[in-house]
């Protein structure tokens, strides 16, 4: 073969060999993006799973259905809230469109969830019930009979971020849900706050690798029970900033079963539409150390997960 034919035809191999090389390399949009963090994609839609949001469908929160007119969530999240600001979208993976769309009228918190100095929210009563303004068609989620042990598989539901820091990102437009497990309570007790192991969940982060994380307070943690799910917690906090770094601490509302079923068979008639909170004062999105008492205002698209004590999702 000439000698220019054999150059040409090495430069021809090799321009194939690097296009080869462009098609298969990982590309910015191509690589994989972490759900809740860690998770994946929701499989089904769940019936139970509300997003709470503004008025113009900015999420804020996640909330279970337990009765076709109330919702559990976490107090943080309506903390300082008027429910004429707030709209729940209920029974969907897209916290944009589809499922049913319902307005809040009245908001009550655990009696004891402001028990500490100042507004701030109580370890192990970080709990709120939503009273919805009409009943909804979508299926409510039972509360499992039984708190689950260290070593109980959970599934974690979240619209919150998919990124570990405050504000790195939007919260996701689908659901996401993250298989993880319950864990000793000593994985969860800090210095600063104490973690309250008859009243909440210390949920595995799985060495760093995964994570719910902010915008997914209030959200459930279910377990497979019978032919389907039982809600056993609710987003309560984390134990740093950076949300996988530790394990996260869930509300057992398994505990919290009675004050439950109390607060829908009165019709939560001996607390006031509002909950705990004071109104004014800044947004959430700049107090990272702060507990979630301290978020009072104007509802925000997520609120904030800070590190430490009682820090909320």
């Amino acid at each position: 073969m000439p000698r220019g034919s054999l150059i040409r035809s090495i430069l021809a191999f090799a321009a194939t060999m690097l296009a080869g090389l462009a098609l298969t390399a990982p590309t910015a949009s191509a690589v994989a993006t972490p759900f809740i963090i860690g998770g994946t994609q929701a499989t089904q839609t769940y019936s139970f799973m509300a997003s709470m949001q503004s008025t113009d469908g900015q999420h804020h929160c996640g909330a279970s259905l337990v009765d076709k007119q109330w919702l559990v969530t976490a107090a943080h999240c309506v903390a300082g809230q008027e429910p004429s600001n707030v709209q729940y979208r209920i029974g969907t993976t897209d916290r944009t469109s589809g499922g049913e769309v319902v307005k809040p009228d009245k908001f009550v918190a655990h009696p004891n969830a402001t028990q500490k100095t100042g507004d701030e929210i109580a370890s192990g009563y970080d709990i709120a019930m939503v009273h919805l303004s009409q009943p909804v068609k979508a299926e409510p989620i039972k509360i499992s009979a039984t708190s689950p042990q260290p070593g109980t598989a959970v599934t974690l539901l979240g619209w919150g971020q998919t990124c570990g820091t405050p504000k790195c990102g939007e919260p996701p437009v689908n659901l996401k849900e993250l298989e993880t497990k319950t864990i000793d309570a000593s994985n969860c007790t800090g210095a600063q706050d104490p973690f309250d192991a008859t009243r909440e969940l210390c949920i595995d982060n799985q060495k760093g690798k995964v994570s719910a994380c902010y915008g997914d307070s209030g959200g459930p943690a279910v377990v497979h029970e019978d032919d389907g799910f039982a809600l056993v917690g609710a987003t309560s906090r984390g134990q740093a900033e950076n949300c996988p770094e530790k394990p996260g601490i869930y509300s057992n509302l398994v505990a919290h079963t009675d004050w439950i079923n109390e607060t829908i068979k009165s019709g939560g008639s001996s607390s006031p539409g509002k909950s705990p909170g004071k109104s004014p004062g800044k947004s959430p999105g700049k107090s990272p150390g702060k507990s979630p008492g301290k978020f009072p205002g104007p509802l925000p698209d997520m609120p904030l997960f800070p590190s430490m004590g009682p820090r909320h999702r």
